[in-house]
């Protein structure tokens, strides 16, 4: 009985870590779902949710969203967000919105991946075609808007070759 205990003991210990490696050499990651600021969600195509629109068009100079790609070896590219009249604020995510400051939410082929907090951001696993799009975000994770359109940027991933 306690051989038995003993050996189903390392079978799980060499079986989980068989597990993570496959996972590593595959790509394949786990993400958490971000829980904090659920109100004002509405429903999104592709089973996704987004954040309510938050016009800010009366706050003063409108945010602006550009986006650029550069590789970073096969299937990798950095994304560079280029703002102006925006500010990117980790140190306040979560809090109420202030003008002009917040984060951005990346999403590939119209399913989210990411929150970032700055202007660059590494992505990988991506294949020619991909479309990735980009959102400001206040504070308070809404989406800001220029009245009901959101101030967002899509690229689409160039073929390698």
């Amino acid at each position: 009985m306690q051989r038995s205990f003993f050996m189903l003991v390392i079978g799980l210990f060499f079986g989980a870590g068989l597990g993570f490696l496959f996972a590593a050499a595959n790509e394949v990651t786990l993400s958490g779902h971000d829980h904090g600021a659920h109100a004002g969600h509405g429903d999104h195509a592709m089973g996704s949710h987004m954040h309510a629109p938050l016009d800010v068009s009366g706050e003063g100079p409108l945010p602006e969203l550009a986006l650029a790609l550069s590789p970073d070896g096969p299937g990798a590219w950095n994304l560079h967000m280029m703002t102006q009249n925006f500010r990117f604020t980790p140190e306040a995510v979560n809090g109420p919105h202030q003008p002009g400051t917040g984060h951005a939410h990346i999403y590939v082929n119209g399913t989210k991946l990411a929150r970032t907090y700055g202007p660059w951001f590494q992505l990988t696993g991506l294949r020619g075609g991909d479309m990735v799009r980009v959102t400001l975000n206040a504070n308070s994770h809404d989406e800001l808007a220029n009245g009901d359109t959101p101030i967002a940027a899509m690229i689409t991933v160039p073929e390698e070759g």
